[in-house]
């Protein structure tokens, strides 16, 4: 179980880049924050997340103070420079054909740590903005290690995929707490019904602001698709008519 005092330290390197990238990225993609005094100031911590761009990472990192450690393709570390830079930066190799099992020990150690560790809970960037299904990784991470997790919303000024220019808005919400996740085993039952919950929380904090934004709440989207196919079967068909 890891400890509940202390932070992990940021590296030179990364406080370094967090600060000019910062420079960067508020600027050209108009970054607002909302709910940063969400994150504990200290203790581990799962930051999850949706995903919208390979850029996510930075944005989640020039979001907030504390250092995020991140999962990455084995292949990047093959060159021992990028390796240690990347490791510098805060990420972590996982193979290919592991099951993730390696990359989840180095999570383990890093929240053992008081570390901060980015999920981000889909598996893989929406394409048009909307949310995607939940995985389960995020949920086994929070049975392991008991740590607080963070739901966090990357949300653009138009809904979708985000761009140079278009305003970006990045919602973290309150810790939940491993007692409200309750998740008594690791079955795949109780650890896709814990993912549905982190997933709830991401949701509610999008549609929080696509109100904001003035646009189209995607549950009432969702729930009106079905209402339109079933209208759109019961029409004439063209070839049945005369």
């Amino acid at each position: 179980m890891p400890k509940r005092t202390g932070v992990k330290r940021k590296t030179v390197l990364y406080a370094i880049g967090q600060t000019l990238l910062a420079l960067f990225y508020y600027p050209v993609f108009r970054i607002s924050v909302r709910g940063r005094e969400n994150i504990p100031k200290a203790g581990p911590v799962l930051l999850c997340s949706n995903h919208l761009a390979k850029r996510d990472p930075v944005i989640l990192g020039v979001s907030q103070l504390r250092q995020v450690f991140y999962m990455a393709k084995e292949e990047l570390f093959q060159s021992r420079f990028l390796g240690g830079l990347l490791r510098r930066l805060g990420a972590f190799p996982v193979r290919r054909g592991s099951g993730g099992a390696d990359a989840l020990a180095d999570a383990y150690e890093l929240l053992d740590e008081n570390a901060i560790v980015g999920v981000f809970i889909e598996g893989t960037r929406s394409k048009d903005g909307r949310l995607q299904r939940p995985k389960t990784g995020a949920a086994l991470l929070a049975y392991r290690t008991k740590a607080p997790v963070v739901p966090v919303c990357i949300t653009t000024g138009d809904g979708g995929i985000p761009k140079a220019f278009k305003r970006t808005i990045v919602s973290f919400g309150p810790p939940i707490a491993a007692q409200r996740l309750a998740i008594p085993d690791d079955s795949s039952m109780q650890l896709r019904r814990a993912s549905r919950v982190i997933m709830e929380e991401i949701s509610a904090l999008r549609e929080e602001t696509l109100k904001e934004l003035g646009l189209p709440s995607q549950k009432q989207e969702a729930a009106e698709k079905p209402q339109k196919t079933e209208m759109t079967s019961s029409l004439p068909n063209e070839d049945a008519k005369g």
